[in-house]
């Protein structure tokens, strides 16, 4: 067998005239929300979320889904909650939850607590690989929205709540609609993966990028080929209330922010500018964000 790859994002191994792309993940301490709310439908989503929204990255199609829920004494109630929310981001990603395992480890995790792992697979044809090779300078940067901070930076969310005596149950400020900060930080994860698949069959997708941990800042060159860099503008969007609130609350520094959020932008996609019209077509909601050039890194502009 041909050796194993690795686009950054996935693990791929040849299969026939195609790539098996494989990808695991966890939730992190979002789960600690989930812990003291007492919610626990949205952590399965973003379970299958961070593993598909990965491997989607290569232009994979995810085919299956594992999960791994480990506690001390299984909870019936809470265990089908979140099996609840890996089945509903299975569906919205188009792929099969295949099995998982639930393991029992009495005296391990408190009471209430449990862990969480997931993995996906998914396959794409070896001609219709998206590794980032092909990005040059000029391309553009198309940008998909994030629904809030998705899984990744609730250390430092759960710090500034803590500095600054906010509970989960307070109103969220930047709120009109009455949420609490809670139901807000505990929105799930945005499944990206028919959005992208629909595009790449449309348009030649040169690099695609997960915006997680280490935000754009850390995840970019990941997919962009040595020499080059992505110039962002900042005022092609607005970066969401919550960051705002978190940066000003927390008095976090602005690198900071952009090395552990996402800041509002959770998938970023690389195109010809011939492109544009045509991906923008497809995807309404995408929007343009930047550009590549030669200047190594990832500038804000």
């Amino acid at each position: 067998m041909n050796p194993t790859l690795n686009t950054g994002f996935g693990g791929l191994v040849p299969f026939g005239d195609s790539f098996l792309v494989s990808g695991t993940d966890g939730v992190g301490t979002k789960l600690r929300l989930a812990f003291d709310l007492n919610k626990h439908d949205t952590v399965g989503i973003d379970l299958v979320a961070m593993s598909v929204n990965d491997i989607v990255t290569s232009g994979a199609q995810p085919m299956f889904f594992l999960d791994y829920f480990a506690c001390g004494k299984l909870d019936v109630d809470q265990a089908e909650m979140v099996v609840k929310g890996i089945i509903e981001g299975c569906n919205q990603s188009g792929c099969a939850l295949l099995g998982g395992e639930t393991a029992e480890m009495p005296g391990f995790y408190k009471e209430g607590e449990y862990d969480l792992a997931g993995f996906a697979v998914g396959s794409v044809k070896q001609d219709k690989l998206i590794d980032g090779k092909q990005v040059k300078e000029g391309d553009v940067v198309l940008a998909l929205k994030s629904s809030g901070v998705h899984s990744n930076g609730f250390s430092l969310v759960r710090k500034v709540l803590e500095v600054t005596g906010t509970k989960l149950t307070d109103p969220a400020p930047w709120e009109a609609g009455g949420k609490s900060i809670g139901e807000v930080l505990l929105e799930p994860t945005v499944i990206y993966v028919k959005k992208v698949v629909a595009l790449h069959e449309k348009v030649t997708l040169k690099g695609v990028v997960h915006i997680t941990g280490g935000g754009m800042t850390d995840n970019i060159p990941r997919v962009i080929p040595k020499g080059l860099g992505v110039e962002i503008n900042t005022g092609s969007y607005q970066v969401p209330d919550l960051f705002q609130w978190v940066q000003k609350a927390g008095n976090v520094p602005i690198d900071n922010m952009r090395r552990t959020f996402n800041m509002g932008v959770g998938m970023i996609m690389v195109v010809d500018p011939a492109d544009v019209d045509a991906a923008l077509k497809e995807v309404p909601d995408a929007f343009p964000l930047g550009k590549v050039v030669k200047e190594v890194g990832v500038h804000y502009k």
